[in-house]
């Protein structure tokens, strides 16, 4: 196990990093911590790691850094011997001295991983930087595991920002005519095609194929295997019923009624299992309705986005109905990177999203593909409320194409487009 050992850290030290387009998120280098980048299976974890190391001080060699993926084939390694990873880097460099950079890539496959992990933090180096799939290393696992030595940080599939920087777009000019069109016509195909960063350049069949077999591997390794589920029907049918309503309403006895229709037999509380197992495993995510008392919001329905909106058109391919519903839920899933905390709002009228910074709410958003005379009152109205409940003058309607502004009594409501919001937004 050695010689293999050795032959994987000496080809990663031969080896340049991969081209990759860098991701905006940012995590520190010399924490003092150990850092783990968690997420969504095919996010671009791994290209993320390759980025940070890149970031490392000058003086940093590549031979300092030990860099495992645990997902090498060739890899047959359990938690009693991992410590053959230290002793065949060391036979490799006899005189190395200086503090080693560990990267250690999907860990989770090896059961008991931690002890390892948490022995080379307190003895060997406290440069340490992993990464796991939502399948096995999820946030509270690793507060509990590593117990307080780590700072995790989420990655996710591509903004349409690093969306435009894999189509070699400048997402800076949004002003001149020629690149505008670029960007609109792109952010029509990310609307409909998601930003998983492998699929970018894929064409339809091979893009739709390859999404499906990660919406296979997260139901049935993610969750099937994770929690053992004893009724994997069931499962997959929830899961196909819940992609099919993305940015809509959650409604556990609706679920639970339909599935005893058709023969299917699940408890509510089994539901509720499935609600969390999806919800852990980055598939999807549910909003709260906006209350200060904890039991309304979890007696309320909850609304449903999806991780990504490519994922969610390989179960519902009714794109042309479902424009309105794929353009909020690339809104919401805006507003859950840049880590607010998101709230629906329900009192005569409904406004999408309340968004609350810290203890205040920062602002108001509706969002639809297009105001016309069928709704414009309806988002109008529902926004008004919202605004006026907690007291903002202004609020926002995010459209696919429309530039408005709307002036209701003493509040000011701004309409433009989603793309253009979440280009002017990324930096703030």
């Amino acid at each position: 196990m050695k010689d293999v050992i050795k032959n994987i850290i000496a080809d990663f030290h031969k080896r340049q990093s991969p081209k990759y387009v860098e991701r905006h998120q940012i995590v520190p280098i010399n924490s003092g911590k150990i850092i783990s980048v968690i997420g969504a299976r095919r996010s671009g974890k791994t290209y993320f790691l390759y980025q940070l190391m890149d970031k490392l001080p000058s003086e940093v060699e590549r031979n300092e850094i030990i860099y495992i993926n645990f997902e090498d084939e060739r890899l047959n390694i359990k938690a009693d011997n991992l410590n053959l990873i230290i002793e065949s880097y060391y036979e490799l460099y006899p005189d190395k001295k200086k503090p080693l950079y560990f990267f250690f890539d999907e860990i989770q496959n090896i059961p008991d991983w931690e002890k390892f992990v948490r022995r080379i933090y307190d003895t060997v180096s406290k440069n340490i930087f992993i990464t796991g799939s939502s399948s096995k290393l999820l946030s509270k696992e690793i507060a509990s595991s590593l117990r307080g030595r780590s700072v995790s940080y989420e990655i996710y599939p591509l903004t349409f920002d690093e969306y435009l920087k894999f189509k070699d777009i400048d997402s800076t000019d949004i002003s001149s005519t020629r690149n505008k069109s670029k960007i609109i016509n792109l952010f029509s195909r990310y609307m409909y095609n998601g930003g998983f960063p492998e699929t970018i350049n894929y064409d339809k069949e091979l893009r739709l194929k390859t999404l499906q077999s990660y919406l296979d591997v997260m139901t049935y390794r993610d969750i099937i295997e994770r929690y053992e589920i004893k009724n994997p029907t069931a499962l997959k049918y929830f899961i196909k019923k819940s992609l099919s309503n993305v940015s809509s309403y959650l409604s556990v006895n609706k679920l639970f009624n339909e599935l005893k229709s058709t023969g299917i037999k699940l408890s509510k509380d089994s539901i509720y299992e499935f609600i969390n197992y999806a919800n852990d495993s980055y598939l999807f995510f549910l909003v709260n309705i906006f209350s200060e008392s904890v039991n309304i919001q979890n007696t309320n329905d909850k609304k449903l986005y999806c991780i990504d909106n490519g994922l969610a058109n390989i179960v519902s391919f009714r794109f042309s109905e479902d424009k309105g519903r794929m353009l909020e839920n690339i809104v919401y899933l805006h507003l859950k990177k840049k880590g607010y905390n998101i709230f629906y709002f329900f009192n005569k009228r409904e406004c999408d999203f309340i968004i609350q910074n810290g203890t205040k709410i920062k602002y108001t958003i509706q969002a639809c593909f297009e105001l016309n005379s069928n709704n414009r009152e309806r988002e109008v109205q529902g926004l008004v409320e919202a605004m006026k409940y907690f007291k903002l003058k202004n609020g926002l309607i995010l459209t696919n194409d429309q530039i408005e502004e709307i002036k209701v009594e003493e509040l000011k409501i701004t309409v433009k487009p989603v793309w253009k919001w979440v280009l002017e937004d990324k930096s703030k």
